[in-house]
């Protein structure tokens, strides 16, 4: 009796434990799943090089919020641990260049605006540095460690910030709703713009009203975005560098220049005047003798390459660091000794991180593989840190070795969940497209994919159209997601896609819709060729400008079953309401009086007689960018021709779904629309 009962516990502690370890078997990425992932934003560096500060947030489903905390990280790997904890989210952490003192950006108790704090290293609490109105965001320490610049949208008249305080409880306080507009300074992204101006101010760490640099100058930062990125402080502290728009109509006709100004004048003095389109993003190097900056050449093409320029204030002239590559630049970095410049190219899908010798310009990629940004230079130049993603890795904190050009994780804030995961295969392809033009293409494949099976396929199309699709991880549309529903995913880099040279970028001006469609149709075609998907079970689906091109498919002859088309241009004459709808346009792409024949071939909403896909239409209401009139349009013409069709709005979302149960309802309604028009996991 005993042995037998000692056979029952053992058999149910062995099967007790075979369950337990069955449940901890990895699973496909679901959207649930995706929500627990922490989000790392950009890292600051200590200067002595042994810790990274970096905001990370997670997200509380039941609440529906985000918490923000900062976390310490030793480079060289290690546990972290938070700093300066307390309610209310913590961001732009920034060290101070003597290494005493961290700096960042938080909204806590008694705040009416986010304010500066600051956490002295090796303690936990922090002190209120701010008291701004209006508030604080940008920020940057000074040479001396002694002050701290930062960004305020201010009025220009109030000249104290009392009267700014003031000026602001006013506007919070009126009976009237109202705003007027005398220009087409309106509207960006998903907010109206009011008539405050973005300046430069600095404060000292021991206190005192802040004091402002660029307001007096008659030039502000962009007013469309603005932040950091757009100043940069002289090593001897006594200059900045800034990001103004020359133009008389910015609104209408864009022109972004870097100025320099001494600081205590109002007189800045144009360093780019030499070209007429966008120059921004200026970084002094170590020595103050150069500033390097962006720039575009083409009018009205927002997908222009980005150019590297060293400006020689010895000199007064401009020059283009690497005239042959052909790939934008951003996130450009100085190594401590001014012999080498670090930056991150778009580059063919990828976005690896490069070091080019200085003056001469020779580049060496120091990474391989996946996605980079948000570079932090080490002492001597010797590594950095920085942010790697992939479509199988969200991003991490990796330390880049620039000697051995490696890249290894030193942060482990989603090791646990990840470890849960089953991720799907990921291919990078390339197939013959438009014209026999060799197109990229990534595709994912079903966790359980075996070899030899055909499976439904979901065309993603991804939006811009200038912006590729590269290896990184997608919080939006998550094609590990969508594979991990039975679909082989698909997300081809067609004409118009950023990173395979300018030239190809460029293709499509004048005609948004040719070209793509047939890489998109040739894609499908491709895949089903090779045997990977099913002909009998394609989806497609896309955002933006790929709901535009969604738009276009409906109506011209397509092999899918069904459509997703979110935040899609639908309607080419109506998109003028858009947030970019006035103003400059590339010469390829006139405005309609004067030539009307490029909307009239490109707009897909004149191709509506020709509709008869069922497709899922996606609007949110706070999206300036693509007018939410034309998700309207596109649903109630769907309906009046009798094609089936249906409609998500959010009323609380803009151009993205953000919130989380908003995302977790989105994906759960893009499933359910999709496997409504075939059998997803069926045998064939």
């Amino acid at each position: 009796m005993r042995a037998t009962r000692i056979r029952l516990i053992l058999g149910l502690t062995v099967a007790g434990l075979a369950l337990q370890f069955a449940a901890a078997d990895p699973a496909p990425l679901t959207p649930r799943r995706m929500w627990q992932l922490a989000r790392l934003a950009a890292p600051a560096l200590s200067p002595d090089g042994t810790t990274a500060a970096v905001a990370v947030t997670r997200f509380d489903l039941q609440r529906d919020a985000a918490d923000t905390d900062l976390w310490l990280v030793p480079t060289a790997g290690g546990p972290g641990r938070k700093v300066a904890a307390a309610a209310g989210a913590e961001s732009e952490p920034a060290w101070s260049p003597d290494g005493r003192r961290l700096a960042f950006v938080a909204q806590r108790k008694g705040d009416e605006a986010p304010q500066i704090y600051l956490v002295e290293r090796g303690r936990d609490k922090a002190k209120r540095l701010t008291r701004v109105p209006t508030g604080v965001y940008g920020i940057r320490w000074f040479p001396d460690s002694a002050r701290l610049a930062f960004v305020s949208r201010v009025w220009p008249e109030p000249a104290t910030w009392a009267e700014q305080g003031r000026r602001l409880m006013e506007r919070k306080e009126r009976k009237v709703s109202a705003l007027t507009y005398d220009t087409a300074r309106m509207r960006y992204w998903d907010h109206w713009i009011d008539d405050r101006q973005a300046h430069l101010f600095q404060v000292a760490i021991t206190g005192g009203e802040p004091v402002a640099l660029t307001a007096g100058t008659g030039l502000e930062l962009p007013y469309r975005e603005n932040g950091a990125a757009n100043y940069a402080i002289s090593p001897k502290g006594d200059e900045i560098a800034f990001t103004a728009d020359s133009s008389p109509r910015p609104d209408l006709d864009s022109n972004l220049d870097v100025y320099l100004l001494r600081l205590g004048e109002r007189s800045a003095r144009n360093l780019t005047a030499d070209n007429t389109q966008s120059d921004f993003n200026p970084a002094f190097s170590p020595d103050g003798a150069s500033v390097v900056f962006g720039r575009q050449l083409i009018k009205g093409f927002y997908g222009d390459r980005t150019r590297l320029m060293l400006h020689d204030r010895a000199t007064g002239t401009n020059r283009e660091l690497a005239p042959g590559f052909d790939y934008s630049c951003n996130d450009w970095q100085f190594a401590p000794d001014g012999k080498r410049l670090f930056f991150v190219a778009d580059e063919r899908g990828h976005m690896p991180v490069y070091a080019m010798e200085l003056p001469g310009g020779a580049m060496t990629r120091l990474t391989a593989e996946g996605s980079h940004g948000a570079l932090a230079v080490g002492p001597g130049g010797a590594s950095l840190v920085a942010l790697r993603q992939g479509f199988s890795e969200p991003p991490t904190l990796v330390r880049v070795d620039v000697a051995a050009k490696t890249s290894d994780t030193i942060s482990t804030f989603n090791d646990a969940v990840l470890a849960e995961v089953r991720w799907g295969e990921v291919r990078s392809v390339t197939y013959a497209g438009a014209g026999g033009a060799p197109i990229q293409m990534w595709v994912v494949l079903p966790p359980d994919y075996q070899p030899g099976q055909r499976r439904p396929l979901m065309m993603l199309i991804h939006g811009g159209p200038h912006n590729a699709i590269t290896d990184m991880f997608q919080w939006r549309w998550n094609a590990q997601v969508f594979a991990g529903w039975g679909y082989v995913c698909a997300w081809p880099n067609f004409h118009g896609s950023s990173g395979f040279g300018n030239d190809f970028t460029a293709s499509i001006l004048g005609n948004w819709a040719d070209q793509p469609y047939e890489d998109v149709m040739r894609a499908t075609q491709w895949l089903v060729d090779q045997g990977l998907a099913d002909p009998d079970r394609l989806v497609a689906a896309g955002a933006s400008y790929g709901g535009y091109l969604a738009a276009v498919v409906l109506g011209r002859p397509n092999p899918y079953r069904a459509l997703v088309a979110h935040a899609a241009v639908y309607n080419l004459y109506t998109q003028y309401a858009s947030d970019y709808g006035a103003g400059e346009r590339a010469d390829a792409n006139p405005h309609f009086w004067v030539d009307e024949s490029v909307l009239r071939h490109t707009s897909p909403h004149l191709a509506a007689g020709s509709f008869q896909t069922p497709t899922l239409v996606v609007h949110g209401e706070r999206d300036h960018r693509v007018y939410p009139g034309n998700g309207l349009e596109l649903f109630q013409t769907l309906q009046t021709r009798g094609v089936p069709s249906r409609l998500i709005y959010f009323p609380d979302e803009n151009h993205w779904v953000l919130k989380p149960n908003n995302s977790l309802f989105w994906y759960d309604e893009v499933q359910r629309w999709f496997e409504k028009w075939l059998p997803v996991n069926s045998d064939q």
